[in-house]
């Protein structure tokens, strides 16, 4: 895998082990010269991980809408920046230049990213695999909806196939 799109949040939320999963997975993905793709913020999660990413010679791309750039303040060091005009456009962007998809803790961004990411794969639109960094348990109700989706008969069985848990960021990079 060359190029890795990463959601995660523009919050740091309430626990320093999610800051510290983001430095581990950026470290990692410098060290085995794997491109970071994301949403170009500097803040929170994804200012974390991209810092990781750039402090040990990794490449950035950042991609943001206009409109988000003051709100999400658009990371300045990035190898690059891809500015776009819609959100639909900033995640189409992320999905088309990368290899694979790796999910950290995050908010509703992140979630409509992995919910979009896993239905197109679902639907045939890609095969890339889609990995979730379940650091403290974090995907696990995830899990638990889908499990729910595909008992109330609204997915085939299948579903679960579609994207990985993992509480290892060599595991998640790997998949």
């Amino acid at each position: 895998m060359k190029t890795l799109c990463v959601f995660c949040g523009s919050s740091l939320g309430f626990k320093p082990e999610f800051s510290e999963l983001a430095q581990t997975l950026g470290l990692r993905m410098a060290k085995r010269r794997i491109k970071l793709v994301y949403g170009g913020a500097k803040v929170g999660l994804m200012g974390v991980l991209a810092d990781a990413v750039l402090e040990n010679g990794g490449i950035v791309t950042g991609v943001i809408p206009e409109f988000l750039i003051k709100a999400e303040v658009v990371h300045s060091s990035l190898t690059e920046i891809i500015v776009v005009d819609t959100m639909h456009e900033r995640k189409e962007t992320m999905y088309r230049l990368s290899d694979g998809f790796v999910a950290i803790p995050g908010g509703f961004g992140t979630l409509d990213e992995v919910i979009e990411v896993v239905t197109w794969r679902l639907l045939g639109l890609h095969k890339k695999p889609v990995a979730m960094l379940s650091h403290n348990h974090y995907w696990e109700t995830f899990s638990a909806l889908i499990e729910h989706v595909v008992k109330q008969g609204f997915a085939m069985r299948e579903a679960r196939e579609l994207f990985t848990i993992h509480d290892d960021v060599d595991q998640a990079v790997h998949s």
